[in-house]
């Protein structure tokens, strides 16, 4: 599949409301940064009506694109998919009417932020980002009070490597909606990811952009505490900070078991209380999460989990027969017994 594709596939999931991230990682990007919803309030006005039909017409076009995306992958594992370039063709014939409703809403009602923050979030999903930044600033120019079009614009500016932008502007959102988790979910990974930049920003030390990131988390999993994806991003936030604060970890860890909702998520879970409890020598403990994990999506990396566990749990032994051996020849007493050659 071509980037384009990929970049549609995106789109779909999270263009026109906020979908539950994946797991960060030390990417160049946070992969879990995306749109806060946008707030419409209709009051009736032919302006509304026109918005949410364009707003409804989107939604279905890009089901569509999800759904022919996912039904060509599973084509693709049978050998019978189309060639990525006809399929983004049809992908872009699609989309292509959806555009030309936002430039004509737009042009008809030029003052309505709204619509410029969802036409802004089309073109981010068709990797279009100069376009985007241009319709968030015009947005926020139009309404300074709307938090989604600060949120995007910190999203922007992050991604483009202005990181006091982002800093900046995911602060704006949150101050202007305390009660929305994307905001503090998305400036949590970001200070996380950019350390550096945090520090220099902040005037901090990294123990310190460690501890404001995990607090935006929490601001964040505090507003949405079921959900699972904020969850573990909390959790796995953990494993950049050395010395590892193992007893917080597994607190995290433990959390996210609870309200995982199904068998595959928990046995994820179990993988990372195991990991967390071998770093802390909790053997015997990790070795019950291991044997509890059965899905076979799990299998490499349980491998490779219980190798490392095998083998620390041998040298524990080893250095406890070690220590048995010369506490015995040192005792008092024992001065006429030799250790063996």
């Amino acid at each position: 599949m071509t980037n384009l594709v990929i970049g549609l596939l995106s789109a779909t999931l999270s263009s026109n409301q906020p979908a539950g991230p994946t797991n960060s990682g030390q990417s160049a990007w946070p992969s879990n940064s995306f749109a806060a919803p946008i707030t419409f309030i209709f009051s009736g006005t032919n302006a509304d009506a026109e918005l949410d039909q364009v707003l409804s017409n989107d939604d279905a076009a890009h089901a569509d694109v999800d759904a022919w995306i996912r039904e060509n992958q599973e084509f693709a594992a049978k050998g019978a998919a189309i060639p990525p370039a006809e399929l983004n063709q049809r992908i872009l014939h699609r989309l292509q009417p959806i555009r030309d409703e936002y430039l004509a809403f737009i042009k008809q009602y030029p003052s309505n932020a709204p619509a410029r923050i969802a036409y802004a979030s089309y073109l981010d999903g068709m990797g279009e980002e100069e376009p985007q930044a241009e319709q968030l600033e015009r947005a926020r120019d139009l309404d300074p009070k709307n938090p989604a079009a600060w949120n995007q614009l910190a999203n922007y500016y992050g991604h483009n490597g202005e990181l006091t932008n982002a800093f900046a502007y995911y602060t704006r959102a949150s101050e202007l909606d305390p009660t929305e988790p994307v905001y503090y979910w998305n400036f949590a990974t970001t200070i996380y990811l950019y350390r550096l930049d945090a520090m220099n920003f902040y005037h901090i030390t990294e123990p310190q952009v460690f501890d404001r990131s995990l607090e935006l988390y929490a601001k964040a999993l505090k507003l949405d505490p079921t959900n699972f994806s904020l969850a573990t991003d909390l959790a796995q936030s953990y494993y950049g900070i050395r010395p590892m604060r193992t007893n917080d970890a597994l607190v995290a860890w433990t959390n996210a078991l609870k309200i995982a909702q199904s068998e595959v998520e928990r046995e994820g879970v179990y993988i990372h209380l195991a990991r967390v409890k071998i770093y802390a020598s909790y053997y015997a403990q990790a070795q019950a999460h291991l044997n509890a994990i059965t899905n076979e999506i799990y299998d490499q990396i349980k491998t490779r989990l219980q190798k490392n566990l095998n083998h620390l749990q041998d040298e524990a032994r080893s250095n406890a027969l070690v220590n048995l051996s010369t506490n015995l020849f040192d005792a008092p007493g024992s001065k006429t017994i030799q250790p063996p050659p």
